[in-house]
C-alpha cells in the first residue's frame, strides 16, 4: 500500500517501491548507489544533492530512508527511489532493504551522513564494466570530512595504486586488508551480496568491510576517490558502556574464523591478525576506559592473540614487537609500566630536540644580529614568491625588468630546498635558515615579496620592503578576516600587522584593491597604483609566443582551448572537484581541449580522464608554470572565485563563472562584492547550465562581452603592460611619480592576440 506526497507515490514503511531485479537479467543499470540510514545531523540532503547533480546513464540511486526525517529529505527528488523504513532500523537491515530494491549489477553502499564526490558514480560504473566475471569486490579510495576540514586524503592510495588494474584473489593482495575498513569503499557485485548477505548485512560495518574481502573470489581496485566520509564529532555521538569495547575482540575472532573456513592461505590471515592486534593495542593505549575494563580487555585480547596467531608468524621489531610480546604474555601491569616509560622517553626526547632547536636558534640569531650590524648593500635585492616556492608572479616580473633597467642591482631569490631543482639555470638563490640566507636578509637594500617575510626578519631603517601581492581581492583579507574564522584559522592578527608595518610600498592593480588593502592592512606604506607586473605579458606577448605555448601544451591548431582554474576553499583540507570533467569533455566534443589546473584527483594513472588525456581533450596543467602562459593559450576561462579572473580579463577573452557553492563560499570566507551581480561574463550555477553555455554562443555573446567590458574597466584599471617598468623606476631607481610612464586607458590598449588570431598571422 502506498500514499502520495506531492503527486509522487511513496510506499508505506518497509514497502519496496518496485520489484527486485532478477539477478540474471541483462537490462537495468550497471551500478546502484544505495544510500542508507537516518538523516544524521541533517546531512542526507547534501548527499542526495551531490548525487542528483551528477546523474549518469547506467547509475541509479536508491535511498533506504530510516525514519520520518530521512524520508522527508529523500522524497520528491527526481531519479531517486525511496524505500521508507521505520525508525530504529539498523544499518544492516537498511542496506538489505535498499539492495533488494536495487536493479544494478553492482552495489555501492553509502551511509546517509557521507557523500559521493563529483564524477565518482560514472567512474565506478565505467570501471565495473571492465572487470571480468570472477571479480566480486572493487576497492576504491575515499576522503574524510570533519566539522573543521573537508576532503582530507585517506592513507589507502598506496595500497590501491600498487595493484593497478589487475584483479587478484585476496591471497595475492593481502595488503588490501590494510585499506580502511569501510563498506562504502568496497563496491560489491550484486550477486555476491545476495550470496553472502548473512555475513555482510550486519550493523558492524567494520566486520562487513573485512568480510567482503575474505569472501570475495577476486578483488579489483580503482585508485580514485569515490566516497567522502563524514566523521562526526565524538562528543555528538551517544556514549556506549565501556564493556562494549569487548566486541572489538569478538569481531576479529569471528573474521579470523571466517578466513579459516574459507581456507585462505597464511598471507591474508597473517595480515588480518596484525590488524586485530594493532586495533586491540590502540584500544588499550588510547581509549578512556576504567582500569578494570581496560585490564579485562587486555586479558581477552591476550587470549585471542595467542590462540589466533598464525603458525610461524614473527613479531615485528622495535617497540611494537615489545608491545606484542607483553600482550601475548598477558602482562598487563608490565605493559602499563612500559607504556608510561615510553611516554616519558618521548617527552625527554622532545625536550632534547627542543633544546637543540633553541641552541640552534640562538646561534642563528647571533649570526643574524652580527650581519645586521654591517652596512646595507645598496646593490642587493632579495626576491621571493608564494612562501619561497620559486621564481614566479609579480616578484618575477619585477626582477626581470630590474635586470633590464638596473643590471647593477644583484637579485637573490629565497627558495625552499624542495624547489631549488625547479629554478631557472643560473638563478642566484638562498635556502631559508642557511647562513647565507641570514646574511642576505640582513644586508639587502630591497626585499620583494608577494606574501610576507617571516616574523624574525628585521626591518632596517635604510632598507626598502616592496609588497606586490598576488591577486585582486574578491575574498576578505587581513583584518577583514576577523569575523570569518574559517578564513582566519587562528591567524595572529598582531603578528600580521607587525609584518605589514615593514612594508614601504604596496603594489595595486586597481582602485578597488588599493581601497581594500588600505582597510585590510592599515599601516604607513605608500600605495603604488601601477598595475600588476605579472600582467604585463598580456600586452607584450606576440602571435608567435602564443603559437609556441600552445605547441608546448600539445594543443592542436584549430582546437578551442578552455582553461579551468578553480580556487581553494578555506573550509576544505584538499581540493574537492566540483565538475565532472569527463562528462563535460564528452558534451563539448572533439574540437575542445580542457586545460585543467586542479588537484591530484584527476592526475592518477587510474583517473577517468586518462583516456581523454591520451586523446588530447584534457590536459592536466596543475604543475605548469607560469600560469600566465596558460591564460595566453586559452580561448576562454572557467573559474569560480579565483583571482585569475581579474588577470585574465586583461586579455578581453570570454570568462565563465561556475559558482555552484557561491552562498557557502561568501558566508564562510567573506567577500568584498557580489560576484553574481558583477561577474566578468556569464554565470553557471550547475554543470548543466555550464554545458549549455559552452555548447551555444552564450559564452561569448553581446551580454557576456558587455559584462566583461565593465569588469575590465573596474579591475584592469592600471594594467597596461608597463607596470613592472613603473615599479622599477620608482622603487629601485628613485624616479619621481611625474616622470613615470602614464597608465594607458583601458579602451586604448591592445591585448595579446587571441589563439585564433595567432594562427592567422
Amino acid at each position: 500500500m502506498s500514499t502520495r506526497k506531492g503527486g509522487t507515490a511513496v510506499p508505506e514503511q518497509g514497502e519496496s517501491t518496485g520489484p527486485t531485479r532478477d539477478a540474471g537479467a541483462d537490462a537495468g543499470p550497471e551500478l546502484s548507489v544505495v544510500v542508507h540510514g537516518r538523516n544524521v545531523q541533517g546531512h542526507l540532503g547534501a548527499c542526495l544533492d551531490a548525487l542528483a547533480a551528477q546523474a549518469s546513464p547506467g547509475v541509479e540511486v536508491i535511498v533506504a530512508a530510516v525514519g520520518a526525517s530521512a524520508q522527508a529529505a529523500a522524497t520528491d527528488r527526481p531519479g531517486v527511489t525511496v524505500v521508507p523504513l521505520p525508525e530504529g532500523t539498523g544499518d544492516g537491515a537498511a542496506r538489505t532493504a535498499g539492495a533488494e530494491r536495487a536493479g544494478g549489477r553492482w552495489l555501492h553502499f553509502v551511509h546517509s551522513k557521507d557523500s559521493v564526490p563529483t564524477g565518482a558514480p560514472r567512474a565506478v560504473a565505467d570501471r565495473v564494466t571492465e572487470v571480468p566475471a570472477g571479480v566480486d569486490v572493487l576497492c576504491v579510495d575515499h576522503v574524510r570530512t570533519t566539522w573543521r576540514h573537508r576532503g582530507m586524503p585517506s592513507p589507502d592510495g598506496k595500497h590501491l595504486a600498487k595493484q593497478g588494474r589487475r584483479d587478484l584473489p585476496l591471497a595475492d593482495c593481502p595488503n588490501l586488508l590494510k585499506v580502511t575498513p569501510l563498506l562504502g569503499n568496497r563496491v560489491l557485485r550484486a550477486d555476491f551480496w545476495r550470496a553472502h548477505r548473512a555475513e555482510l548485512a550486519v550493523d558492524d560495518e567494520t566486520f562487513a568491510a573485512y568480510a567482503a574481502l575474505l569472501l570475495a573470489d577476486r578483488v579489483a581496485t580503482l585508485d580514485q576517490v569515490a566516497l567522502n566520509v563524514r566523521e562526526l564529532r565524538s562528543e555528538s555521538l551517544p556514549k556506549g558502556a565501556p564493556e562494549e569495547r569487548y566486541a572489538v575482540i569478538d569481531r576479529y575472532e569471528s573474521l579470523l574464523s571466517l578466513a579459516a573456513e574459507r581456507g585462505l592461505p597464511t598471507a591474508p590471515r597473517a595480515a588480518l591478525y596484525d590488524v586485530m592486534v594493532g586495533d586491540c593495542l590502540r584500544v588499550v593505549a588510547r581509549e578512556q576506559l576504567p582500569d578494570p575494563v581496560r585490564r579485562e580487555f587486555f586479558h581477552r585480547a591476550s587470549k585471542a592473540a595467542v590462540a589466533r596467531r598464525p603458525e610461524g608468524h614473527q613479531h615485528p621489531g622495535g617497540l611494537e614487537g615489545v608491545r606484542r610480546r607483553l600482550l601475548e604474555e598477558d602482562a598487563y601491569t608490565k605493559y602499563r609500566t612500559f607504556q608510561t616509560a615510553n611516554q616519558q622517553r618521548r617527552k625527554l626526547r622532545s625536550a632534547v630536540v627542543s633544546r637543540k632547536h633553541k641552541v640552534g636558534k640562538k646561534v642563528r640569531d647571533l649570526r643574524y644580529r652580527r650581519a645586521l650590524e654591517r652596512p646595507v648593500d645598496p646593490n642587493l635585492a632579495v626576491f621571493t614568491a608564494y612562501w619561497d616556492r620559486g621564481v614566479a608572479c609579480n616578484p618575477a616580473a619585477v626582477a626581470a625588468k630590474l635586470a633590464e633597467l638596473a643590471p647593477h642591482i644583484h637579485a637573490v631569490w629565497v627558495v625552499s630546498a624542495a624547489n631549488v631543482p625547479l629554478l631557472p639555470p643560473g638563478t642566484d638563490h638562498v635556502v631559508p635558515g642557511t647562513r647565507r640566507y641570514w646574511e642576505v636578509m640582513a644586508r639587502a637594500k630591497y626585499l620583494v615579496n608577494n606574501a610576507n617575510f617571516p616574523n624574525a626578519i628585521v626591518k632596517r631603517p635604510d632598507s626598502v620592503h616592496l609588497q606586490t601581492h598576488h591577486g585582486t581581492p574578491l575574498k576578505r583579507m587581513g583584518l577583514d578576516q576577523l569575523d570569518y574564522p574559517a578564513a582566519a584559522k587562528g591567524l595572529n592578527f598582531h603578528d600580521l600587522l607587525a609584518r605589514v608595518d615593514r612594508w614601504d610600498y604596496s603594489v595595486s592593480a586597481n582602485g578597488h584593491s588599493t581601497e581594500m588593502w588600505e582597510r585590510a592592512y592599515p599601516s604607513h606604506y605608500t600605495s603604488l597604483d601601477y598595475g600588476y607586473p605579472r600582467n604585463d605579458v598580456y600586452y607584450s606577448a606576440t602571435a608567435a609566443d602564443i603559437r609556441a605555448i600552445r605547441e608546448r601544451l600539445g594543443i592542436a591548431p584549430g582546437k578551442r582551448a578552455i582553461l579551468y582554474a578553480p580556487t581553494h576553499r578555506d573550509y576544505e583540507a584538499a581540493w574537492t572537484p566540483r565538475l565532472d570533467l569527463a562528462t563535460l569533455a564528452d558534451r563539448l566534443g572533439e574540437d575542445t581541449v580542457l586545460l585543467v589546473r586542479g588537484h591530484y584527483f584527476y592526475g592518477g594513472a587510474a583517473s577517468p580522464l586518462a583516456g581523454l588525456r591520451k586523446s588530447g581533450r584534457v590536459i592536466d596543467v596543475s604543475s605548469y608554470d607560469p600560469v600566465e602562459e596558460l591564460a595566453l593559450a586559452a580561448d576562454a576561462l572557467i573559474t569560480d572565485y579565483s583571482s585569475i579572473m581579474f588577470d585574465y580579463a586583461n586579455l578581453d577573452r570570454p570568462i565563465v563563472i561556475y559558482a555552484d557553492d557561491w552562498e557557502t563560499y561568501a558566508t564562510t570566507r567573506g567577500v568584498y562584492f557580489d560576484l553574481m551581480a558583477e561577474a566578468p561574463g556569464k554565470v553557471a550555477r550547475t554543470q548543466e547550465e555550464l554545458t549549455e553555455l559552452l555548447t551555444t554562443d552564450a559564452w561569448h555573446d553581446e551580454p557576456a562581452a558587455k559584462a566583461r567590458r565593465a569588469f575590465r574597466h573596474r579591475f584592469c584599471e592600471y594594467d597596461d603592460g608597463r607596470a613592472a617598468e613603473r615599479v622599477v623606476r620608482r622603487v629601485f631607481l628613485g624616479e619621481s611619480e611625474e616622470s613615470l610612464p602614464p597608465v594607458t586607458p583601458v579602451d586604448e590598449r591592445t591585448p595579446a592576440p587571441t589563439p585564433e588570431e595567432a594562427t592567422q598571422r
